[in-house]
Parts: structure tokens; sequence; C-alpha cells
């Protein structure tokens, strides 16, 4: 059990730092441990006070946050804190937690730091954190979405996405030549990406428009629709879910 998450707050901008020390005064069970104002500083400090967790500004002088976590053996927890958004795919890509967005919101400040205490004390999953990143990224409205391939997490281009699928309870991403798993229902997916692009077909089905190259007849008012992979997937496309192809794909 973590009682008191020690905390490193660095940011070039002294009035950025005196926000997040005042948020961290009004969470329980925190205590700021000290603070740098560019990046070499940081890893002084990060080394010499070993923080819990590290609240990081990513566009410093000198050294950027990213070039902070670069330099150091033994990363903490960190929570980037910038006030861009183009950042957050590459914040994740060095397995931040969080990614707040200037001016931080005090609701979003104490989620962010809930997750930090739930990862110290062993409460988190490697899933659970596979699927907050993938929420994030594509309610974000990032083309990019994060998948996984054994241990290693792949940030998959969305317009490398054939067609995904459900299978026993499971759902998997397709490519034209490979196949990742992703820790999002269906009905996640499609409310989330773009309905231009991607169809739900049928209930464990969703294609990427732009890699139909046939739709074939079937039995019962049903189709096949078949799929630009190295297979020629043919996917299952109900009676229901045929008519509305039809308004986006008249034949």
């Amino acid at each position: 059990m973590t009682d008191t998450i020690r905390v490193l707050v660095v940011d070039d901008e002294k009035l950025a730092r005196e926000r997040v020390k005042t948020l961290l005064a009004e969470c329980e069970g925190c205590e700021c441990v000290g603070e740098a104002e560019n990046g070499l500083v940081a890893v002084e400090r990060i080394r010499e006070l070993a923080p819990d967790l590290v609240i990081l500004d990513i566009q410093m002088p000198g050294m950027d946050g990213f070039e902070v976590i670069e330099a150091l053996d033994d990363t903490p927890l960190v929570i980037f804190a910038t006030a861009y958004d183009e950042y957050a795919i590459k914040a994740f890509e060095v397995n931040s937690i969080d990614y707040l967005l200037k001016p931080i919101e005090k609701e979003r400040f104490a989620e962010a730091l809930g997750r930090a205490r739930e990862l110290l004390e062993g409460g988190a999953s490697f899933s659970e954190q596979i699927e907050r990143l993938a929420g994030l990224v594509l309610q974000g409205g990032i083309n990019r979405l994060p998948v996984t391939k054994g241990k290693r997490i792949v940030l998959l281009d969305l317009d490398r996405i054939v067609w995904i699928e459900a299978s026993d309870e499971l759902v998997f991403v397709h490519t034209k030549d490979e196949r990742y798993l992703v820790n999002m229902t269906m009905a996640e997916l499609e409310r989330r990406l773009d309905a231009n692009v991607f169809f739900r077909t049928h209930r464990s089905s969703i294609v990427n428009l732009n890699c139909v190259v046939e739709i074939v007849p079937w039995f019962g008012g049903k189709y096949k629709v078949v799929m630009d992979d190295a297979d020629r997937t043919e996917v299952v496309l109900s009676r229901a879910r045929a008519k509305s192809l039809r308004e986006i794909l008249p034949w």
C-alpha cells in the first residue's frame, strides 16, 4: 500500500509549477518533494530524490520532457503536462501514464493522480492501461490505435486497418498481413472510429470501406464483403446492414 506519493514538478514556467503544486496540495496522500525549472535540473533531481511520480512539462528550453526520460536509467511514473495535444502518441510511446493539457483542470488532475496510485499499488493491469490509451487516442482524433502483439504495444496507423473481428470475446484488428489484439469492445470501436471510413457489417465485424474490393451476394439476403488483405477475407454483411451500406456505396 502506497501511503504518500512523492511528486517532483518540472516546468520551465514558475506559474505553471505553482499551479501544479496547488493542485497537489488539494490531493490527499501526495507530497511535492521538489521542483525543477528545466530538463537538466529535472534529471539531477530525479536521480537525487527518487520520486514516485514526475509531473513533467514537454516543451522546455535545452532539454525537453522526452529527452529527460531518455537520460534516465530508472524512470519513475510520469504524467506529461503540456499546452499542445500533438505530443499525445509520443507521450504514451515512452510509457507515461497520463497526458494533461494546460490549463490543467482539477478533476483531470485528480484522475491522473488516482491512476498513479493504482499503478504504485499494483492495482491497474496492463490491459487496463492499453484500453485507456486507446480511448484517449481515439477521443482525440489521432490517427493511430494502440494494439498489442504479445507483450508489445504497437501504435497502428488507422489506414492500415483492413478489418476488425470479434471472436470468442476477444477483438482483433487485421492489417493486410498481420493480426493484433485490441482491448476495446466492438461497440466502443464503432462509436469512436470515423463512421465515414469504418463500417459495422455484422455484430462481429467492422470493415475499412477503403479496403473493400468486392461485395458478393450470399443467401437469405446477406452478402459477403471481400477485403483487400493477403487472404482476400470474406466478411459477412448482414441483411439489415446491407441497406445502410447501399446508402454509402450504392450497388
